[in-house]
This record gives structure tokens, sequence and C-alpha cells, in this order.
């Protein structure tokens, strides 16, 4: 069963050139954490924030909310939806990141939500974060 959410690779004219001031990355990979930071801290975004697990992510979200978020679907031991259903209850934008591209399963609610796969390009992070 495929999944059809839209890949931010197929994205046209979405951007709106305004890069958010706070952006939360869920990211378990620390190489792939530091290579979003770098490239989005380029788009003119104050702050990035990092988290590696679920908990730690909720934990930040309620000590201040972000912007905007990239959530890593598959991280070591669990999956980001929870801090999903916690951005979307509190209306905040955000992406999912994924290398298991058109075959992730999201559940229904996020069927439609940007997901940027891995590998990206600049250009593609970029349209995800402006959206």
């Amino acid at each position: 069963m495929r999944n059809s959410g839209t890949f931010v690779s197929e994205m046209k004219d979405v951007s709106t050139d305004r890069a958010p001031d706070d952006v939360l990355i869920v990211e378990d990979d620390p190489i792939i954490a530091l290579d979003f930071e770098d490239t989005i801290l380029g788009f003119g975004v104050k702050t990035v924030r990092t988290a590696g697990t679920v908990s730690r992510a909720l934990e930040m979200i309620a000590d201040r909310a972000p912007d905007f978020a990239l959530l890593d679907v598959g991280l070591v031991r669990e999956k980001s939806f929870a801090v999903a259903e916690r951005l979307d209850e509190l209306q905040i934008p955000f992406a999912f990141v994924t290398g298991y591209g058109a075959d992730v399963r999201l559940p229904a609610a996020f069927a439609h939500t940007p997901r940027l796969p891995k590998p990206f390009t600049a250009d593609a992070l970029a349209a995800v974060v402006k959206r």
C-alpha cells in the first residue's frame, strides 16, 4: 500500500521565501542533524534546535514551541509520530524526512504532510522550510 503524500522534490512555486525564525530538527543521526542545521541556518533561520528522541523533542516543544519542524520518521527505537501529533495540535507546520521514499507508511492523519526524501538537495530543503 503506497501513501499519497507529497514529496518536496515534486513541489513547485510553494515557497514564500521567508524562513521561520526557529526550527526544530528531530533526527537521531548527528551527522545528518548537523548537515540540516548548517543548511537551514544558511536560509536565514535564526535558531535551529535538535532532538534525537521523541521525549527530548516533546520537552523542547513544551519549553518553547518552534515555528517549524523537520521530523525524521524512523528514529533508532521509535517513530516520530507522537511529535507530529503534538505539533499538529499546536498548529505548527512540519515536514517528515525519510529515507524510505514513497513507501513510508504514515498515519492517515499525516498522509498529506510534506515529506523530504533522504538524501535531500538544498533546494528541496529550502522549499519545505520556507513554504
